[in-house]
């Protein structure tokens, strides 16, 4: 049976890298080549640009001897942007695909982004064949730990930007080591998802320590930020200050939907004089930051419900349906 309207001629079919180039094909002996055949090698190049990845890989290959020789240039695979539109179908086709973007890009990878799909295998994979990865962006991969992101980074010493949304897999001490091992990251964005943080009466002072633990994570590990996104998080006033006061470079900071915070006073008349581009809690969520596949909120109540849970930080291996 298949699901979400997916058909089985839909599975992607990847190209085996040892597998002989395709003869080029004439419509006769008689006729000329096809015009794209002898095209410039730049126009040809830049038309691979302008395909999906998925067609890159896939099809574009198969066209022509040339077009299959031009596909190995290793430029074209410097930005690998992979997004599993079927979340959770498919994972393993997606993670074969995104290793042979990585192996055509003979280690010129640059900036890398994949949404729903990955896991710690395919990231370890990723982080030994591409030393000069300067952006990440991990969206809503479930099944890559928090233990794995620490190895990855650990390996990319050219990073400069990381950009995450967050799963309970993913820690505060996890984020401060990514700091610790990225001393040229100059943007990091940690997102939520529709996160509650369990309170307990009686506790202030704990629930207070655990609303700012990713806040404080940020500011002893990551000094030299220019860009800073924590969209809807629990973080309080005091996370916030430590932010400010260690992370001097800030031009640009994002606590949209942070609703924990109380910027009636003095810190909110900081965060104006101190932050140039500055995103309020309640400013507008129209471009999310968060990966979305259908294009939607995912914030609304339609959103998939494994992206609704309560934090309960008694149990960090549980969460909770709303």
């Amino acid at each position: 049976m298949w699901t979400y309207g997916v058909q089985p001629s839909k599975i992607p079919v990847f190209p085996s890298s040892s597998a002989p180039p395709p003869p080029a094909v004439f419509p006769s002996s008689s006729a000329p080549p096809p015009p794209w055949i002898e095209l410039p090698g730049d126009i040809t190049v830049n038309i691979f640009l302008r395909l999906a990845l998925e067609d890159r890989l896939i099809c574009a290959q198969k066209v022509c001897t040339t077009w299959w020789k031009v596909s190995k240039e290793p430029s074209l695979w410097r930005v690998i942007n992979f997004s599993n539109p079927v979340q959770g179908i498919f994972n393993h086709d997606y993670n074969v695909m995104c290793r042979r973007a990585v192996d055509l890009s003979q280690g010129q990878l640059v900036n890398l982004t994949i949404q729903y799909f990955g896991d710690d295998a395919l990231i370890d994979y990723i982080a030994h064949r591409s030393p000069n990865l300067k952006r990440l962006k991990l969206g809503t991969c479930f099944f890559i730990s928090g233990k794995y992101a620490i190895k990855m980074v650990a390996k990319l010493r050219q990073l400069e930007e990381l950009h995450l949304t967050i799963r309970p897999g993913i820690g505060a001490c996890h984020i401060e080591a990514i700091g610790i091992s990225c001393p040229m990251l100059k943007s990091f964005s940690f997102n939520g998802f529709k996160c509650e943080l369990k309170t307990y009466q009686n506790g202030d002072s704990i629930d207070i320590y655990f609303r700012n633990l990713y806040a404080l994570a940020i500011s002893r590990s990551m000094p030299n930020l220019r860009h800073l996104q924590v969209f809807a998080h629990w973080m309080g006033n005091k996370g916030l200050e430590a932010i400010l006061h260690c992370c001097s470079r800030l031009g640009s900071l994002d606590i949209r939907r942070c609703f924990d915070l109380d910027l009636k006073g003095d810190l909110g008349k900081r965060c104006c004089q101190q932050i140039k581009h500055l995103k309020l809690p309640n400013d507008s969520v129209s471009d999310v930051p968060g990966p979305n596949c259908d294009g939607g909120d995912p914030f609304s109540t339609s959103a998939f419900c494994f992206e609704h849970y309560v934090y309960d930080y008694n149990d960090i291996s549980s969460f909770k349906y709303l």
